[in-house]
């Protein structure tokens, strides 16, 4: 999906991590965005591996916040994400592969989410589980970022889903001022990105990507060098789950 106006640019894509590939498993992660005028909403998401419906939960989640909050302004969004993510619970509750029709049975889509709503150089992540967000600038020469970090269980391997019942004790707002690019990204391209604490940024991947897709007018050429630097057999190796990488320069 590309959707660009005047003022946005992204550039997206979603890989099949190397665990599901040998398990001849498509991948679980999803990834939706809208742009109108100025304004960018985006939304990606990690379909729970333990799931037996990950990859729908993490669609519907991705489809249902993009298309509420492209209408909703800066001030109402926060009581919008968590309106939407009651509607995408809803949908989850009646689909056709919840054969109970109850709100017990959705933890089959269970899928974590990051996302961004971005305008008029105010914006904010809204959040829940692993993935991150990060807001770029630059103060002269130096970058400066505003980072929603990932957040687990007690067990580095355990997250938070939107699809949990107490899933607001779980969901983060983070806001964000002026910035010239944006990222989503998730589970399985955090520590390329981050820190092993999940704190800060690590030199010589964002910074890198950033500087080059924003120099490369020719938007198949940069799809194509995002997803070689996200699927080279040393990326592979690092991190066998699915990726899923959105960047949009502001």
């Amino acid at each position: 999906m590309k959707k660009m106006s005047n003022h946005i640019r992204v550039i997206a894509t979603k890989i099949t991590g190397s665990l599901h590939e040998a398990k001849k498993k498509p991948c679980q992660d999803f990834y939706h965005y809208a742009c109108s005028g100025n304004k960018l909403v985006a939304v990606v998401s990690d379909g729970a591996g333990s799931a037996k419906y990950g990859k729908i939960g993490a669609k519907i989640v991705c489809e249902t916040l993009v298309n509420t909050l492209i209408n909703t302004p800066l001030k109402d969004v926060e009581q919008a994400v968590k309106s939407a993510i009651e509607v995408a619970r809803g949908r989850l509750m009646f689909h056709r592969l919840n054969k109970s029709k109850s709100e017990q049975e959705i933890i089959n889509f269970s899928a974590t989410m990051v996302g961004v709503f971005y305008h008029r150089n105010q914006g904010v992540f809204f959040h829940i589980g692993d993935g991150a967000g990060v807001a770029v600038h630059y103060d002269g020469e130096s970058m400066k970022y505003t980072l929603s970090r990932p957040v687990n269980g007690r067990f580095s391997c355990e997250t938070y889903f939107y699809t949990m019942n107490n899933w607001r004790e779980f969901l983060r707002f983070t806001k964000i001022n002026k910035s010239e690019a944006l990222f989503l990204m998730t589970e399985g391209v955090t520590n390329f990105a981050l820190s092993d604490d999940m704190r800060y940024l690590k030199q010589g991947f964002i910074e890198p990507i950033h500087q080059y897709l924003k120099t490369e007018s020719n938007k198949f050429k940069a799809l194509s060098a995002l997803n070689n630097t996200l699927n080279t057999k040393q990326a592979r190796k690092l991190n066998s789950d699915d990726k899923t990488f959105l960047w949009a320069e502001l």
